[in-house]
């Protein structure tokens, strides 16, 4: 049987939301486009438009970025008419069934390129949702690539007020918000309410492309954020978290909400906390957290989503204020509020009856004391709703009440197993070092010993700051990503703390707890705020700040900020940051703590955001044997027994899928020269796909501490002559500037993150040419060396040839008798010059602006489009022009990654 055609695809898709009562309409180009929108909105507001009122429409609602359009949308235009002021309605946000649903397929628009798109909807006839198809058995992530390129080519006017793409195969089909930067990691499936994937188009079409429900997820359901300028649309599971939350309202019940750690909570609660704030039978809406720190961060977040939504409440007083004042949202710490309602009870008497819902964030954790049975009894007329990651069940609880005692029923679950599934977060891979089944040689003895003399002493804690600093590199990418240390005491904090110091490695530590009065001096009769002052010093002076303990809550901040900008390296912590710490960056986590249950399950948690390709898991490494209680707390938190998924594969699995890999590598190109031979284009694709799969595997195993080419398959060099190839087909791919000839390899993603060596940088060659000595026998092969390093990294490529030239004609000369750091710099600069004056001649540009522009790119990092125009020696026409600007662009770019010498 054949496979089902693209456009067979789109014709029942057509037909699919036609009979869910959308409208057939035939728009061929940019033209009709406009000349629908006109009779829609028409239609839309009941009203006619003469040609200068719609043009002024037009003009209105064409200026701006994405972000600015999609404010637009939900606004009004006043039109001026002699009579009347007339407002223009774009999209009715509360009665969303009452929009105008039509769909359309292959419009035409010309820009850069002429693109013809696959299936548009449209509402109110603006464009509002973009679906491009791939044929069963083509890879998702095509479809995808193409949105890029039509937004890079043709995406203009209308067609910016996209509000989501969907992408689909006929058998996957995922949908993502638009932005000015599109992402493949935010693309998501469609689910049922007991997350479920909905993959095949024909479900999708009659579920989330049902026109209602479609209609509510662009007006209710999508959040604008403030900060980052971008659209974020709510995923499955949070759509249906809200609505479960609203529904409890409206039968007042409380309950709560069950999601994992990482997957997006606090978008979940605003969204829920957003749309009861615009109800009219809801006074109050406030949001609780347990930590000052989480108040700030809450309402830092709050405002991003919303410009002004909140305002945090820095006191009680300021709580009571807002209590008794107009706003309806308000975020607080559960600790502020007890104070007020026990505290100042009588001011508050004549609002304990308000209508008001409470929202108490990451509910297992302060719920179990007096402090919510004060709050909830106090005010006459609440339903309240918690939000956990780690509820706490019969099994964890410290005393007899659980989650649901306090709260009632579960309103939706979103578990750990559903999050990896759907790459929402990362597994875990963990390490168990010296204790049970041990993958790796060590003298750290910890089996079975739970004395605290021992477990202290200070040989063990050098050993293991020993393998710390061996693995660490392996751990964290060559530090592109960072790591925290969590231990069990701060006087074990401090001791690891001076060991990390005499140690002295090339790793930048920074520690952070909490101290009291109530506790026992340290070694030295030294108080641990002293201890404490003392790693604050050595952070001022790291980092050139001025902190100390009386100013500990901008000392917490600054090191959240340092972390999160990987300016830390090892994160020393007892207890802070194992909780509400969000940091992509962040993929290692060691332990030398007893952890359990939800307080394990959080404090790994902290390692599996999702960030790149190279971020494959959280690595964990435990000096305790934690594997019950790693086991026990996976199964408590997935409602199943779904350790095996969460925790990644040992290290003999990839060993044996990376040499499966090789083996069809080989098959298809047994020698490295044998990738020049290949011709046909699905040829070059499967050496592509395998060849990434292999780097794929490759980045995983290298984070395991056994890890040894002597495994492989493939030995070091082979790997990376292949990875040269690999990269050569990239570079010719990447550099094609015709658009006539459609080829299946276009939509290809290289994955080029995967590619990159970060301890082979411009440094270490630097090294490796001072060594060079033209006398030496071995000249010719640290030569080749140097060359192939060179080759098999993304970043060190461009310069592969420039470094060639120079030694031949610099050090080769010279007999090796020169000074590389004063010659190199200036052979770069000479050789910089010579290609900037062949493009000034062959672009025909302005010398001058031309140097102006790259040095500013260089300072910057920024191209200006103005600016580049102004170099121009000649008046050419505006395609012609729009081309050669994004041409320069890639040319400067070219040209100051190539010579850049840091």
């Amino acid at each position: 049987m054949a496979s089902q055609s693209e456009a067979a695809l789109e014709n029942n898709l057509i037909k699919t939301l036609v009979d869910g009562g959308y409208e057939q309409v035939l728009i061929k180009d940019e033209k009709e486009l406009e000349s629908n929108f006109k009779q829609q909105l028409e239609r839309f507001n009941n009203t006619t438009f003469t040609d200068d009122e719609f043009r002024k429409i037009l003009i209105h609602l064409e200026g701006g970025s994405i972000f600015e359009k999609a404010k637009k949308l939900r606004d009004q235009y006043e039109l001026s008419r002699e009579d009347e002021t007339f407002y223009v309605k774009f999209l009715n946000k509360k009665e969303w069934c009452k929009n105008i649903f039509q769909v359309a397929n292959q419009i035409t628009m010309e820009g850069t390129y002429k693109n013809r798109y696959d299936v548009t909807i449209l509402i109110n006839g603006l464009p509002l949702v973009q679906i491009e198809l791939k044929k069963r058995g083509v890879e998702l992530k095509q479809a995808f690539k193409q949105i890029q390129r039509y937004q890079l080519h043709s995406f203009h006017n209308l067609f910016n007020y996209v509000q989501i793409f969907v992408i689909s195969n006929g058998v996957n089909t995922k949908f993502f918000s638009n932005n000015s930067e599109l992402n493949y990691n935010f693309t998501f499936f469609w689910k049922d309410k007991n997350n479920n994937n909905i993959n095949n188009l024909e479900d999708f079409a009659t579920t989330f492309l049902e026109k209602c429900h479609l209609s509510k997820m662009i007006s209710q359901y999508i959040v604008l954020n403030e900060t980052k300028k971008s659209l974020m649309v709510l995923r499955a599971y949070q759509y249906y978290a809200v609505e479960a939350i609203l529904e409890s309202v409206s039968n007042k019940s409380n309950g709560y909400v069950w999601h994992t750690t990482g997957s997006g909570k606090t978008l979940t609660s605003f969204k829920a906390c957003q749309i009861l704030t615009s109800r009219e039978d809801t006074d109050k809406v406030m949001f609780i957290v347990d930590r000052n720190d989480l108040d700030y961060q809450t309402t830092k977040e709050f405002n991003s989503f919303s410009a002004g939504a909140v305002d945090g409440t820095d006191n009680t007083n300021a709580l009571i204020k807002q209590l008794k004042g107009k706003n309806k949202l308000i975020i607080t710490t559960i600790q502020k509020l007890h104070r007020a309602v026990k505290g100042r009870a009588k001011q508050l008497e004549n609002y304990r009856n308000l209508r008001m819902i409470l929202m108490f964030d990451e509910c297992h954790r302060s719920q179990f004391g007096d402090m919510h049975k004060d709050i909830t009894n106090f005010f006459t007329n609440i339903n309240y709703y918690g939000f956990t990651g780690t509820p706490i069940f019969a099994e964890n609880a410290n005393k007899s009440r659980t989650t649901e005692d306090l709260f009632g029923k579960r309103l939706h679950s979103y578990l750990i197993k559903d999050a990896i599934h759907d790459e929402n977060v990362l597994g875990f891979a963990v390490d168990y070092v010296g204790t049970y089944k041990s993958r790796v040689k060590t003298d750290i003895e910890v089996e079975a010993i739970d004395t605290r003399e021992v477990m202290e002493s200070e040989e063990r804690l050098e050993k293991i700051v020993d393998y710390i600093i061996k693995y660490h590199n392996n751990k964290t990418y060559h530090k592109e990503f960072t790591s925290m240390f969590c231990v069990s005491s701060v006087p074990v904090l401090n001791k690891y703390y001076k060991i990390f110091k005499k140690k002295n490695p090339d790793l930048k530590i920074a520690a952070i707890y909490s101290y009291g009065d109530n506790v026992d001096l340290e070694e030295g009769n030294k108080h641990p705020r002293d201890n404490l002052e003392s790693h604050i010093a050595d952070y001022n002076k790291m980092f050139g700040t001025n902190y100390s303990t009386d100013d500990f809550g901008s000392y917490y901040v600054d090191v959240s900020k340092r972390s999160k900008n990987k300016q830390i390296d090892i994160l020393l912590v007892v207890n802070m940051f194992l909780t509400g710490f969000d940091n992509p960056l962040l993929n290692t986590l060691y332990v030398d703590k007893n952890l359990q249950y939800h307080g394990l399950i959080q404090a790994f948690s902290r390692t599996n955001r999702i960030d790149n390709v190279k971020k494959t898991q959280g690595n964990i490494v435990c000096f305790r044997n934690l594997k019950k209680r790693v086991d026990e707390a996976v199964r408590l938190f997935s409602d199943t027994n779904a350790t095996g998924y969460v925790i990644t594969l040992p290290y003999s699995e990839y060993v044996e899928k990376f040499n499966s890999c090789a083996n069809r590598l080989l098959k298809l190109v047994p020698d490295v020269q044998d990738v020049d031979s290949l011709e046909d284009e699905k040829d070059i694709e499967k050496f592509v796909l395998n060849f990434k799969n292999i780097l794929r595997v490759l980045n995983r195993m290298t984070t395991f501490a056994e890890f040894s080419y002597d495994d492989l398959k493939l030995t070091e060099q082979t790997l990376n002559d292949y990875k040269s190839k690999y990269l050569d087909l990239y570079e010719v791919l990447g550099r094609s500037e015709s658009p006539k000839k459609s080829s299946i390899l276009d939509d290809i993603d290289f994955e080029i993150e995967l590619t990159r060596q970060d301890n082979i940088n411009v440094s270490y060659i630097i090294n490796l040419l001072k060594d060079l000595d033209p006398k030496d026998s071995s000249f010719k092969k640290d030569v080749r060396l140097i060359h192939d390093l060179m080759q098999a990294s993304h970043e060190l490529k461009s310069k592969a040839e420039l470094i060639d030239k120079f030694i031949h004609e610099n050090i080769v000369e010279a007999n090796g008798q020169i000074d590389i750091d004063e010659e190199l710099p200036q052979y770069f600069e000479k050789e910089k010059n010579k290609e900037i004056d062949e493009m000034v001649a062959s672009e025909n540009l302005s010398n001058e602006e031309t140097r102006k522009i790259i040095e500013e790119y260089e300072y910057s990092g920024k191209l200006r489009d103005d600016d580049i125009k102004q170099s121009f020696n000649e008046d050419i026409g505006f395609l012609e022009r729009r081309h050669k600007v994004n041409l320069l662009k890639s040319k400067i770019i070219d040209l100051v990654d190539k010579f850049a010498l840091i």
